[in-house]
């Protein structure tokens, strides 16, 4: 059993049309925009952590600053994480629907 599982496994019983097809391509680059917006929140957090470090006169925000820093990287993990899972359910779906494709032309 998994932790953590996002997505579905769907399995295409047919050859991939070209409707099929852009909806893969929409999906794929709906990913690599989750990735980048997923990477911005890290960023936005980690200069926030810095800036936090910076300011001296107040050290009680040395612990906000390091929760900044570690809410940064798992933002960045979590966002790196999903963006490879949902690319190597794509892979594998479309891998499948060639092969379902080739079988059906040497059955012809």
């Amino acid at each position: 059993m998994r932790l953590l599982h996002f997505g579905r496994d769907f399995k295409p019983d047919q050859e991939v049309i070209l409707r099929d097809y852009l909806a893969i391509e929409r999906t794929r680059l709906a990913n690599e925009r989750t990735l980048l917006s997923y990477i911005r929140s890290s960023l936005y957090l980690l200069l926030g952590s810095i800036a936090l470090f910076q300011i001296k006169t107040y050290p009680d925000f040395q612990y906000l600053a390091v929760t900044a820093l570690v809410f940064s990287i798992v933002f960045f993990a979590i966002g790196v994480y999903r963006f490879t899972l949902l690319k190597r359910s794509l892979k594998k779906l479309y891998y499948m629907s060639e092969v379902i494709e080739n079988e059906g032309k040497k059955n012809s």
